[in-house]
């Protein structure tokens, strides 16, 4: 029954973790949200695969899957017209008023404003503009020398 019991809390404890993560990534929070993707970065990839750009673009699917609550499933390698956005996040359409879509693009060993700038040279938000509400572009990168992730957010601004 211990085990159980115990399995149960890591799971909520995982739910609460990635609802965190949402919220701060909503709050733009960029310092909580690097520290939530580096947790999920180490807790859920192996050491073998953890300095692997392959690996670090599951963490997201993972570290926001309690997203799905407000979200459709994340769009993987969304087609955009100009490139393909990494991930993209859009409301349920009870939630569009709520929840902004988040257009998330990772990097390996660049620069987080680099994410940024090929979300926005890309515009990729263009292509999921009339399902949502707001849009929040997230860039994430992770350093393989410094082992760190940085992360910043910005809000799309509809033209």
């Amino acid at each position: 029954m211990a085990v159980e019991s115990r399995k149960w809390n890591e799971m909520i404890t995982f739910q609460q973790e990635s609802e965190h993560l949402l919220e701060a990534t909503l709050d733009m929070d960029k310092e909580a949200v690097e520290e939530g993707i580096e947790k999920i970065h180490t807790e859920y990839v192996s050491n073998i695969q953890y300095d692997n750009e392959n690996s670090l673009s599951s963490v997201p699917a993972i570290a926001y899957l309690s997203s799905m609550e407000y979200y459709f499933k994340p769009v993987r390698e969304l087609p955009t017209g100009r490139g393909f956005a990494d991930f993209v996040f859009i409301p349920k359409p009870e939630y569009i008023s709520d929840y902004p879509a988040l257009v998330v693009e990772l990097k390996w060993n660049k620069n987080v404003k680099t994410a940024l700038q090929q979300i926005k040279e890309r515009k990729y938000p263009e292509s999921i503009k009339q399902y949502t509400g707001d849009i929040l572009l997230v860039g994430i990168n992770y350093d393989k020398k410094t082992k760190e992730h940085q992360c910043l957010i910005e809000r799309y601004e509809k033209k």
